[in-house]
């Protein structure tokens, strides 16, 4: 079955792609996984790659929180040696209008999940 996402063509119509970037796992990046040319990569942050390209490479990326680290990090934002850049903070509802390729927007997009 040929599962679609808000009325898009589905998954497996997207053609050879160079990246896929799985936040969920399972059946979508076993489906994904199928989609990436040769020489191209997935990565997973949901654990240990359960499928691979076929001539791709599939990367594990794990972070691993360090308090001392994340401590330093809120000093320096509230020293004022750590800047955000925001530039937009938008709804999920807008969120692919905001994303829209054909508009480059400055900062950083924030997407709110919740109101």
């Amino acid at each position: 079955m040929n599962m679609t996402v808000a009325g898009e063509a589905p998954l497996e119509d997207v053609g050879g792609v160079d990246l896929v970037f799985d936040v969920i796992g399972g059946d979508i990046q076993r489906r994904s996984a199928g989609l990436i040319r040769a020489g191209g990569v997935l990565v997973t942050v949901v654990g240990p790659a359960e499928a691979r390209p076929a001539g791709g490479l599939a990367i594990d990326f794990v972070v691993e929180s360090d308090r001392a680290q994340l401590g330093e990090i809120v000093r320096r934002v509230r020293d004022g040696r750590l800047r955000t850049n925001i530039g937009t903070i938008a709804t999920l509802d807008d969120a692919v209008a905001v994303l829209d390729p054909t508009e480059r927007l400055r900062g950083k997009t924030i997407i709110r999940m919740r109101s």
